[in-house]
């Protein structure tokens, strides 16, 4: 199964030499990350879904909606959580 890195790597006409580079990684382990042979860390994932501006879901197959969703503007916000 083909990686939605890959595509959009391919879309915007990137190598994965200038991907790796940016998330400051080997080309080779990008490549594994590409191909399914390793899970990609979750600090990766956040760089990618900045870069190409979409959400972390996006890239995971968890939904087709590309645009990324809204900034939490609000610092420290936590909800209160009734029982």
């Amino acid at each position: 199964m083909e990686t939605r890195i890959k595509n959009l790597r391919e879309d915007n006409d990137l190598t994965q030499k200038q991907l790796s580079k940016f998330l400051n990684i080997s080309q080779v382990a990008y490549s594994y990350y590409e191909l399914n042979k390793r899970n990609i860390p979750l600090e990766l994932l956040c760089k990618l879904a900045d870069f190409y501006n979409t959400s972390i879901d996006y890239l995971l197959y968890r939904t087709d909606e590309m645009s990324p969703y809204p900034k939490n503007t609000k610092s420290n916000s936590k909800e209160t959580i009734t029982v």
